[in-house]
């Protein structure tokens, strides 16, 4: 890895240990060669292992003996092969370390409040590289001579900024500004810049913050006005709002915080970290109105910490409108958050490579991956499954977008990319794609994509003019989990999603697959339901509600007692009749679906504002409910169980439970007929290994339940090292593609 002080760190370890030879990268990692007393060595060999930097990956230590060189006076750091330059990674954006922290808060450092300081722990990496050798001639620091106090920094092995490419003060670095929505300039002084942000965020203004991978749209998360103008500015009405905090101790104050989650929050990544809300929690209800979780980071790049006071809390949510991906070029944002922000406070360091955060959970006590983007993007994970070292191009989904390429034994995932049929999001697709082949030397010898013909992922895939192979959404899932784990035989796989693209046409969701890598078989799936309106009844689950009531009482729906009535427009016999006619209503398998269904059913959502909103609010109602197992059916015909949920409906319906009771009895009933299913399927196969996948696995209830039951039996894995929802989807495409070559 590129940008992480392991060379100088290799060098300092050897003077201390009065040893001698060098140290480069090579085309597998670093190559070292030393000599010196045997305890020293063996010092020096354990500290490789236990005191690497921060952001380096040590997999392997392989040692070797050779003869000594009587000649070798001292050691040094050599110059890497001109050809090792692209062979050797590209770390990601780090958070700023807390050397550079202390630093910046001294007021005798010569780097006192400088908001873009840095070393080879911390700081830019990704979001600034143009191209290979990581050189500051081939980042957006190029503009920026160094001055020779930073010189003398850069070039000195004992420093710890030697090699940082982005290293600068303010004698010679990047700066901010603070200008008004209009673009002109307010003020340039550093520290009144500092001062006029936060009392303008302080005083309920919003401000566009120019950081390392975007802008961020920032508002004081206390202040019911602000968010709340900040929602409508940016027309984001429902979904909740990440915040950032000033310190621990703030966000204890908001939050539940484990250990394992702030030592999370505290990592060189910080990522956004989903955290339980506190019963006494002062935000503003706005923030997260749907959901008893709150997404929160500490601050990351040294602007942030210079601009927060340890007791702020501050809404941190992406530049940009709903659905667009995040505003990185300075022109553009300026054009697209005019009407969103009160001011700009932007530097005049180009960002090349937009990248938005990160956002994981803890589960289990172990970190799991909802958007894996900063801080992660793009350090390759391991990829032992492609033998034969092809170089393949998987293109991902449509949706929470990422795509993956693979070199030897190494997969490269890109930062989320977000939804392709934003133009925006699809221009940044083409141009991370070729960045990556750029940075990292690869030229793809095969394409992988989705089934679905409409996906812009597939039809970039197959504009290629590469031999493609196509796989079905949910084997890709399930593979996806098979290539973390390198498990190779056949698994039960279940995918529980929204929808992907069957191999019957229609649109599945709720899949139980015999399969490894090489090839899936179908064995049960929840019964097929229409769709009335295709994607309007995506956005409108009363829809697929009022035909699941139809089919249960007929003419005689109106009369039955249901929530339904209540959020339900007054054209929804239209609705029932396309259905029943068939037109532009796709049969479905889909969990997801269905747990809108129940929202819709309950009177909790009729109509959704974002992608899973009405699952959110089922999971969250059902959160303080006690459940019970409804009735289902699991039926068999010509060898292929499906799941019929229609008794689980009318039980609903027609029960007098709490509404609470009732949501959890919803999930509880999903998660035994997922559950008997896999035992059935065990049974008859003999299989005892179980995956897990998909995005409707990010339901908590759910995913407790189904592991719960299952795990006396079976040896059960999920997704722990790409998310569990389509940002995971490539990495399975990859993981199938090699499985098919090696099998020829």
């Amino acid at each position: 890895m590129q940008g992480v002080g392991f060379r100088p760190f290799v060098y300092r370890l050897a003077r201390q240990n009065s040893l001698t030879g060098f140290v480069f990268n090579d085309d597998e990692g670093v190559l070292l060669e030393i000599q010196g007393e045997q305890d020293s060595l063996a010092k020096m060999t354990a500290a490789l292992r236990t005191e690497a930097p921060p952001a380096a990956s040590v997999t392997e230590v392989i040692v070797q003996a050779k003869k000594v060189l009587t000649a070798d006076k001292i050691f040094t750091i050599k110059k890497s092969p001109p050809a090792i330059a692209r062979k050797t990674f590209i770390s990601p954006d780090l958070a700023i370390c807390p050397d550079c922290h202390r630093e910046m808060m001294d007021k005798h450092d010569r780097r006192y409040h400088y908001p873009f300081i840095n070393c080879t722990n911390c700081g830019p990496r990704f979001s600034i590289v143009e191209d290979v050798p990581y050189d500051r001639q081939n980042t957006t620091m190029k503009k920026f001579s160094m001055c020779s106090k930073c010189q003398k920094e850069y070039t000195d092995p004992q420093d710890r900024r030697f090699h940082a490419q982005p290293n600068a003060c303010a004698e010679c670095g990047p700066h901010y500004t603070l200008l008004d929505n209009k673009g002109c300039l307010l003020e340039d002084d550093s520290e009144k810049i500092l001062v006029l942000a936060h009392k303008a965020i302080k005083q309920g203004k919003i401000i566009a913050l120019k950081g390392i991978g975007g802008y961020h749209l920032v508002c004081d998360a206390y202040s019911d006005g602000a968010v709340m103008a900040l929602r409508n500015r940016k027309k984001r009405f429902a979904k909740a709002l990440a915040v950032m905090a000033g310190s621990i101790e703030a966000i204890k104050k908001i939050c539940k915080v484990s250990a394992e989650e702030e030592m999370l929050l505290k990592s060189p990544s910080a990522p956004i970290v989903l955290l339980n809300k506190n019963e006494d929690c002062q935000l503003s209800v706005n923030v997260a109105p749907d959901s008893d979780c709150i997404g929160v980071m500490l601050p990351y790049a040294p602007i942030h910490c210079l601009l927060f006071h340890s007791d702020d809390v501050f809404v941190m949510t992406s530049a940009n409108m709903s659905e667009e991906p995040i505003a990185y070029d300075d022109a553009d944002a300026q054009k697209r958050l005019t009407n969103i922000a009160d001011y700009f406070l932007v530097h005049d360091r180009r960002i090349n490579m937009r990248v938005d955060d990160s956002v994981m959970r803890v589960f289990r006590k172990v970190p799991c991956y909802i958007r894996r983007s900063r801080g992660f993007a793009p350090a390759p994970l391991p990829f032992v499954a492609n033998k034969k070292n092809l170089a393949i191009f998987a293109a991902g989904s449509q949706l929470k977008n990422t795509f993956c390429l693979t070199k030897d034994d190494k997969a490269f995932m890109s930062q989320h990319i977000g939804d392709l049929a934003n133009k925006a999001a699809y221009d940044s697709y083409k141009k991370a794609i070729e960045h990556y082949q750029r940075i990292f030397d690869i030229q793809p010898q095969l394409a992988v994509c989705d089934l679905h013909p409409e996906y812009f992922s597939t039809k970039y895939a197959l504009a290629t003019g590469l031999p493609v192979i196509k796989v079905q959404h949910h084997h890709a899932h399930i593979a996806s989990v098979l290539a973390e784990n390198n498990i190779s035989e056949k698994v039960i796989g279940i995918a529980l999603d929204g929808t992907g693209y069957g191999a019957d046409g229609h649109l599945w969701g709720g899949e139980f697959l015999l399969c490894d890598c090489t090839s899936y078989e179908r064995m049960a799936h929840f019964a097929y339901l229409p769709l009335p309106g295709a994607s309007a009844g995506i956005k409108e689950p009363w829809r697929m509600a009022a035909y699941i009531m139809h089919l249960l009482y007929g003419g005689q729906m109106r009369k039955m007692e249901c929530d339904l009535w209540k959020i339900i427009p007054g054209n929804w016999p239209l609705a029932v009749q396309i259905a029943e006619a068939g037109l532009n209503s796709p049969l479905t398998s889909s969990a997801g679906r269905l747990f809108d269904a129940a929202a819709a059913v309950l009177g909790i959502r009729g109509k959704i504002n974002y992608e899973g909103q009405a699952a959110v609010e089922l999971e969250q109602v059902a959160a303080s409910g006690q459940g019970k197992i409804l009735p289902y059916e699991i039926q068999q015909r010509q060898g292929m169980r499906s799941i019929n949920f229609l008794p689980m409906f009318k039980s609903l319906i027609e029960n007098n439970d709490t509404l609470a009771d009732k949501a959890a009895s919803f999930h509880l009933t999903i998660a035994a007929a997922v559950v008997q299913t896999a035992q059935l399927l065990s049974r008859q196969t003999g299989v005892k290994k179980i995956v897990l996948s998909g995005g409707v696995f990010q339901n908590l209830i759910l995913l407790k339940n189904v592991l719960t039951m299952l795990e006396g039996g079976f040896s059960v894995y999920i997704n722990r090292k790409v998310p569990v929802n389509d940002g995971g989807l490539a990495f399975g495409q990859a993981a199938v593609a090699c499985a098919l070559i090696n099998e020829k």
